[in-house]
């Protein structure tokens, strides 16, 4: 007999070593920032919104929230603690203080979000299904909306007929984690990782289509790596 709990470990196992790569692609912009000491043009609104999401999903797997949900609450740990590293050496390097204030003033406010809707939830909704659900539905929202942050990138390769601004690593990482993330929430269904990582992998595989497109139009030695601020985490990383 099949053990399906003891497949959608070994598929959330690998799952979140894809989502671990996926934190870590940035790597090598924040390496850039800390030997030129300077961020340069780059912006930290991707990582801003990536550390909320990551705050969110840490919340949904605690057992107050959803039991069960260990390998999602392992990895949004995980990925939050690197976000705060990247939005650190980001305070470090950044061009004024008036960018810093800034960066800290929307990471003021998105601990008071989580804090106050933290708090709401579990003092004031009585049982596990209806706490599931309220912050099921703020995860796939934000989901959603991180899956579908590199619309601009995709205008850009159809406006150029190029890739060089899509890495194609990147996006299969991208299309095998949103297709790990909702075998894992199939298995036991749980519609709030269904639903966001449905559209992630269908996002993920409209990139590809627009690889295989354009990527024998782009210009042979224009394949640069695109800056991260523009592909930083296409997708949730749960």
């Amino acid at each position: 007999m099949v053990d399906v709990m003891f497949i959608r470990t070994i598929v959330g196992v690998i799952g979140n070593v894809i989502s671990f790569f996926l934190f870590m692609s940035p790597a090598p912009t924040f390496y850039r920032i800390v030997k030129k000491k300077s961020v340069e043009e780059f912006q930290p609104y991707p990582y801003l919104g990536t550390t909320i999401n990551c705050m969110f999903w840490v919340l949904y797997g605690t057992p107050l929230i959803h039991p069960g949900s260990t390998l999602v609450l392992t990895i949004n740990g995980v990925g939050l603690v690197i976000e705060l590293t990247y939005l650190s050496i980001f305070l470090i390097y950044a061009n004024d203080n008036k960018q810093r204030k800034q960066v800290v003033g929307i990471l003021l406010l998105e601990v008071v979000v989580i804090a106050l809707v933290s708090g709401l939830v579990i003092g004031l909704v009585p049982t596990i299904q209806k706490r599931t659900l309220i912050i099921g539905v703020i995860c796939i929202v934000f989901n959603i909306g991180m899956y579908f942050s590199p619309l601009m990138v995709w205008r850009k390769v159809i406006k150029t007929k190029s890739v060089e601004y899509m890495p194609f690593w990147l996006s299969v990482a991208n299309l095998l984690n949103g297709a790990c993330w909702l075998i894992y929430g199939l298995l036991r269904f749980d519609i709030n990782l269904v639903v966001p990582n449905g559209l992630g992998f269908g996002s993920g595989v409209l990139q590809l289509i627009l690889y295989a497109c354009y990527w024998e139009k782009t210009p042979k030695g224009s394949h640069k790596k695109a800056p991260h601020s523009e592909v930083q985490l296409q997708g949730n990383i749960v």
